[in-house]
């Protein structure tokens, strides 16, 4: 059974910090492309940040310099640190795996982890 859970989440001030973990099991951690979604009431799930197999990293526009992805393969976790939050980064973040294994995609989703950024 694939399992993402996702945590780290939580309220925080505006030009605060979060980081946010997903721990995986039931795949091969180091095979998958991971990445950190997110959803706000109301709006369509956005993609913030990705990392392939070989670290390569990109991520949105809104969050280059203020936000960065990592991996750690031998906890089969990734993480995203968060810097200098603004109230409109207020979401449901969710964890997803990726990998293509003989033509056929494999995706996988975390439940979520709530992000607020208030005063």
């Amino acid at each position: 059974q694939v399992q993402l859970v996702e945590s780290g989440g939580g309220l925080v001030q505006p030009g605060g910090s979060l980081r946010l973990s997903c721990t995986v099991s039931g795949i091969i951690f180091s095979s998958y492309s991971m990445a950190w979604y997110r959803q706000a009431p109301g709006k369509q799930r956005e993609v913030v940040a990705r990392i392939t197999t070989g670290r390569i990293t990109n991520y949105d526009d809104s969050v280059k310099g203020r936000f960065t992805i990592s991996r750690d393969n031998a906890k089969n976790t990734v993480y995203l640190q968060m810097n200098n939050l603004k109230p409109e980064e207020t979401a449901v973040y969710y964890c997803n795996a990726h990998a293509r294994i003989l033509q056929s995609d494999y995706t996988y989703w975390g439940q979520g982890t709530q992000v607020t950024v208030s005063s």
